[in-house]
């Protein structure tokens, strides 16, 4: 089982629940429709690492940074940074099909985060950034989110049991786009300015 940290303790979530199209400029980037209801997709515990890959099985990946939370006790106990790595090319392929997603989204090694912690501000105070290689790719907020976090739990665990070391991902700001070997990523999670989190990886 894979592993990750909150704040201090090591947790292995069962699973990944991921929220697709929840900030509009990115749904506009990809040409994509505004859903009529959430979209939620899995990722297994599999999925989490801590290497960043820009090609998986020669299909170059793409980055989608996003504000990720930890589940304790039916609540979201503690927030970091996540990395959801997608085969974007696979995922066009299967979307044009009308098929699932999930080879090109919950593949061995799709996941990276940063350690997690319990934060002191109101959720809806929560920011990310993401720069690659010094540059601003990506930054928004739950201000953007046309699901807050807590909508996004409300409508999991109606319908799936929320394990306590679950994570839920909210979905991507505007930015994302194809990794590049060697490229260094830097991801911040933010609190009314604040700095909670920071994490780095070098492609590879």
């Amino acid at each position: 089982m894979q592993s990750i940290i909150v704040d201090g303790d090591t947790l292995y979530p069962s699973k990944i629940v991921c929220v697709g199209r929840n900030y509009v400029a990115h749904i506009e980037e990809l040409g994509n429709e505004i859903p009529e209801e959430m979209v939620v997709f899995n990722k297994p515990n599999s999925a989490i690492s801590d290497i960043l890959r820009s090609q998986m099985d020669g299909e170059p990946l793409h980055y989608e940074g996003e504000l990720s939370f930890v589940v304790r006790g039916g609540a979201l106990a503690a927030v970091g940074f996540g990395l959801d790595l997608t085969k974007r090319e696979l995922q066009s392929r299967l979307k044009a099909k009308g098929l699932p997603w999930e080879r090109s989204k919950a593949f061995d090694g799709s996941a990276l985060f940063s350690e997690f912690v319990t934060p002191q501000e109101k959720i809806q105070k929560l920011s990310l950034e993401l720069s690659v290689d010094g540059e601003m790719r990506q930054s928004g907020g739950v201000e953007l989110m046309m699901y807050k976090p807590e909508t996004i739990l409300q409508e999991v665990a109606a319908f799936t049991t929320l394990e306590d070391g679950d994570i839920i991902m909210t979905g991507t700001p505007a930015g994302v786009g194809p990794i590049h070997t060697g490229e260094r990523f830097e991801a911040t999670v933010r609190a009314a300015g604040r700095t909670l989190v920071r994490a780095a990886w070098v492609a590879q």
